[in-house]
């Protein structure tokens, strides 16, 4: 296969209305960095339309060359469909975008993640839930995707900066605006913390202001990104909704945490549960789904705590018997906070070290 320059890249991102699906398709019948030298006549026989035949025609080298090294000035990486580091989950979608902008830790984008999103107009309570929600899983090894917004998606990215724990994941933040602005403004110091710890990822150029259908498709890559998504509080016409739906549509899970009939923020959550959406009451809710999913990274935690320590030394199965034995036993026994002995125990479970039972775990023999 041929390798395009960063240039031809972007150019072809920047031609408006040929997507993946297309460039893919361009690339059976022909090299793609034929396209930008390529006669009209046989630019048409291989399919394109008069606008897109125009749009190769006509562009505009030079914005292009000062975007790159824009980029390059600000430390912002640009990576495209066809990049190792472009994030396997994401080409799964059925309109995956052909570049990202990241500015931030790219390594994130191969870590296992879960979305939090959900009203702009949240609750004390909302926000008091998505905070602690994503805290956990960040305990848990586990990366926690939103989009920058008010309300829902900025308590889950603070959530998950929290604390200075030294474990893996922390927050990315997907954006409706070029890569380098921040919306809204209020968040600009999160935007920052966000940028220190975790890591920024837009599909538009640099630049890019804000624009009311940006947004719903960057919630297609939050939902892409992740292996599933909570939603904390969402009105039934709301961009929270537009996520969970392409979630779905995307063969993701789907977590809604349950609120007040007579809540208006209630009615997106209880019309996903009604669909078949997992009902979330805790952290744990979402772990016993995505821990299953392959090649996650959940597992990874402990080593990342104790520094691949022996097994043999594990406080959790030193303190765990052949009897029946409960979470909060376990909890008091190590003195370990709850979120880290569940996460240990799915580890050993998986491992085949424990098992877990009616009212709790006990070791296995062989363990």
């Amino acid at each position: 296969m041929e390798t395009l320059t960063q240039l031809q890249c972007l150019a072809l991102h920047a031609c408006k209305g040929l997507g993946v699906a297309s460039i893919l398709a361009l690339q059976k019948k022909c090299e793609l960095n034929s396209l930008f030298h390529s006669s009209e006549a046989k630019l048409q026989r291989l399919g394109l339309n008069d606008e897109l035949i125009k749009q190769l025609g006509h562009i505009n080298w030079s914005y292009l060359e000062r975007i790159v090294a824009y980029c390059k000035q600000t430390q912002i990486s640009i990576i495209s469909y066809f990049d190792d580091t472009y994030p396997p989950l994401l080409k799964e979608i059925s309109s995956p975008p052909f570049i990202l902008f990241c500015k931030g830790d790219i390594s994130l984008l191969a870590k296992p993640q879960v979305a939090i999103v959900g009203s702009r107009s949240a609750t004390a309570t909302g926000l008091e839930i998505a905070a602690d929600f994503a805290y956990k899983l960040r305990l848990a090894g586990l990366v926690v995707t939103s989009g920058l917004a008010r309300g829902i998606d900025g308590a889950a990215h603070k959530g998950a900066l929290a604390g200075n724990e030294l474990l893996s994941g922390t927050t990315i933040a997907v954006l409706g605006t070029g890569v380098d602005i921040v919306y809204p403004k209020r968040h600009n110091l999160l935007y920052q913390q966000v940028l220190e710890a975790g890591l920024l990822v837009s599909e538009f150029f640099p630049g890019t202001g804000v624009k009311a259908n940006h947004f719903p498709r960057r919630n297609r890559i939050i939902s892409g990104l992740s292996l599933g998504v909570v939603l904390v509080e969402a009105e039934m016409k709301s961009g929270s909704l537009i996520t969970a739906r392409y979630a779905l549509e995307q063969n993701r899970e789907v977590f809604a945490v349950p609120g007040s009939i007579k809540s208006s923020l209630s009615q997106g959550c209880h019309y996903l549960l009604k669909q078949g959406a997992k009902l979330t009451e805790s952290v744990e809710d979402i772990l016993e789904d995505v821990s299953f999913l392959p090649e996650n990274g959940l597992y990874s935690i402990e080593s990342v705590i104790k520094n691949d320590s022996p097994q043999e030394d594990c406080p959790v199965l030193q303190n765990l018997g052949f009897e029946v034995t409960s979470v909060d036993t376990l909890t008091q026994r190590t003195q370990w906070p709850v979120e880290r002995v569940v996460a240990r125990l799915l580890d050993l479970e998986l491992e085949d070290k424990v098992e877990r039972v009616l009212d709790g775990y006990i070791k296995l023999a062989r363990g």
